[in-house]
């Protein structure tokens, strides 16, 4: 009978385990089931970050100023003290020329000066002869007007008449005197700016720098003759050329598309490869006139270029900020959504249940968008197969790192030095 009851009591405990095994494992499997039954999603965090676009621009340098320099006056050439890539100053003396008929000229205006000095000495002298015999025909007049006032009848009207006509006369003579002055003085001023107008083409024979720069290119030597370059339709060959290099200008062709991007003031990277070169320059003028050609408006940048390191000709590389955003909201643009008109994201709340939520979309890079309203730092949103879900859906969020700042390169045209010196190969 014992033996009867403790097998009854291990077949009901036996029982009472498989049970216990079998409510476990279906427990199991339904958690199984419920977790295969929400969807993945790739997510990314919204975060605060920069967005800029620069476009990269190849330049050439060129002379602030370029200046065929001519002689004033045709004549030999005496001496010429410079050649090409020779640095010269402002009043440096780059020439002499031999004119001699201009020393014969500035000769005989010499001359002419120092005579209509001396008609001028003459003529002071006859308006000093002729006042002093007015004074003294005035005085006789009016002496014998006096005498016959006081005793009347005593001189006789003719010979006051005569005193009279006497006293105008002289007064006449005074004023003919003095107008041969002026003329003489005419005359003389005249003398005098021939003279100045002989001497200053006679220092045109000494040919100058107009400027600081380097002389790019000669045309003349010693004995050859001449032609001076008195107008604009002349056809005669300068001396010498000079380019101003300490200064230099950068000109850069901006396409068409970036054009509203460029403004006065606007800084720029540049680097000059030839000599290993980069410093920061700025936008100083442009055309504002789009090149019907080649579709972009040429945009300079001044260069000091004091040790003449950079010369005219080189070709530079430049990097311009065309726009960016600093401290903003940024999200892959894989998390926007066009609806129509108006770009959404999926958003995950803290039970990772999508919300679809408007959004302003700012500045777009090639891989991050600004936000500029509808999202906030942290927020978590969905960066692919949206279409997928709906709203309120339940996901299990796949988290996937994106950078926070991204500068965008557009190129309009780079040199390689380089590839154009044939040093392509690999390092």
């Amino acid at each position: 009978m014992r033996k009867q009851t403790y097998l009854i009591l291990f077949i009901g405990l036996a029982f009472t385990v498989v049970a216990s095994l079998v409510a476990c494992h279906s427990t199991d499997s339904n958690s199984t089931a419920r977790a295969a039954a929400i969807p993945s999603a790739k997510v990314a965090t919204a975060q605060r970050g920069d967005i800029s676009h620069v476009l990269t621009l190849a330049g050439q340098f060129q002379p602030y100023q370029v200046v065929d320099v001519h002689p004033k006056v045709s004549g030999y050439m005496s001496r010429i003290n410079v050649d090409i890539g020779d640095v010269v100053h402002r009043g440096q003396t780059l020439a002499i020329l031999e004119v001699p008929e201009l020393k014969a000229e500035l000769q005989q205006t010499v001359f002419q000066l120092q005579q209509t000095k001396e008609e001028i000495a003459q003529a002071q002298n006859g308006v000093n002869r002729a006042e002093a015999e007015h004074t003294a025909l005035h005085a006789a007049s009016e002496r014998l007007k006096q005498a016959a006032q006081g005793r009347p009848g005593l001189i006789a009207q003719q010979e006051l008449d005569d005193a009279q006509a006497k006293d105008l006369s002289s007064e006449a003579q005074v004023d003919a005197a003095k107008s041969a002055l002026a003329a003489a003085q005419q005359h003389a001023n005249a003398s005098r700016s021939d003279n100045q107008r002989i001497a200053a083409m006679e220092n045109y024979t000494n040919v100058t720098a107009p400027l600081d720069g380097v002389v790019i290119w000669r045309y003349a030597d010693t004995g050859a003759l001449i032609q001076g370059g008195t107008n604009s339709n002349d056809q005669a060959l300068p001396i010498v050329r000079l380019s101003q290099s300490d200064l230099l200008r950068l000109r850069i062709p901006v396409p068409e598309d970036d054009v509203k991007f460029v403004h006065v003031g606007d800084q720029l990277q540049v680097r000059v490869d030839a000599i290993g070169r980069s410093f920061t320059g700025k936008i100083v003028r442009f055309t504002r006139e789009v090149n019907f050609e080649t579709r972009t408006m040429e945009t300079e940048v001044d260069v000091e270029n004091k040790d003449l390191s950079i010369a005219p000709g080189m070709y530079a590389n430049t990097m311009l900020q065309l726009a960016n955003v600093t401290n903003a909201v940024t999200i892959p643009v894989e998390a926007l959504v066009l609806n129509g008109k108006q770009e959404t994201v999926y958003v995950l709340d803290g039970s990772n249940r999508i919300h679809i939520r408007n959004v302003a979309v700012g500045l777009e890079g090639s891989k991050l968008a600004e936000i500029t309203s509808g999202l906030n730092p942290g927020d978590r949103v969905v960066t692919g197969g949206q279409d997928k879900y709906q709203e309120g859906e339940e996901v299990s969020p796949l988290l996937t790192a994106s950078p926070a700042s991204e500068t965008v390169q557009e190129s309009g045209g780079m040199i390689d030095m380089k590839a154009e010196t044939g040093d392509g190969g690999a390092h």
